[in-house]
Parts: C-alpha cells; structure tokens; sequence
C-alpha cells in the first residue's frame, strides 16, 4: 500500500495545508486530498513543488507499506480468493 505522509511532514514543519498551496501554487483541494491520503494519483510535477518547498525529499512524502491483503492461488497459480491480514 502506497501512503502520502503529508500531514506529517506539514505538522513537523507547522505549515497550514493553505501555506502550502501558496508555496507551490498548487490547488487548495489538491493539497487537501494528499494532505488526508485520499489522492488516487499524483502529478509528479507537484511532488516536485512539494519537495522543493518543504525542501524534503520524495521518500519523506511517499512511503510503502507492505498490503494486508493474502492472495490465495490454486496449484494452477489462478487466484481463489483474497483475505485481510489481522
């Protein structure tokens, strides 16, 4: 699972979510979606405005975290069904 860590990087620095979207010029909206890591794609060019503004780098904002999902296969390799982790 692919996380954005923007709000954490925002609280360290005690920038508003509007300080940043000043910074950068980029969409209150669009820095709110990333802020709450609700966003379903990133513009790369705003991950560079982001990182140049918080002066970070990119593996501070965008962090993975291993799926709690369990793909089960058949002994064919086709998937059966899926399960969460507890």
């Amino acid at each position: 699972m692919i996380r954005i860590a923007l709000s954490t990087l925002l609280g360290e620095r005690r920038w508003t979510q509007a300080d940043l979207a000043r910074a950068t010029g980029i969409r209150p909206s669009t820095i709110n979606d990333l802020y709450h890591d609700i966003a379903e794609r990133v513009n790369l060019e705003h991950l560079d405005l982001i990182c140049e503004a918080l002066d970070c780098d990119i593996a501070e904002i965008i962090i993975r975290e291993p799926n709690r999902e369990i793909r089960v296969k058949s002994r064919r390799g086709e998937p059966i069904h899926k399960r969460k982790r507890r």
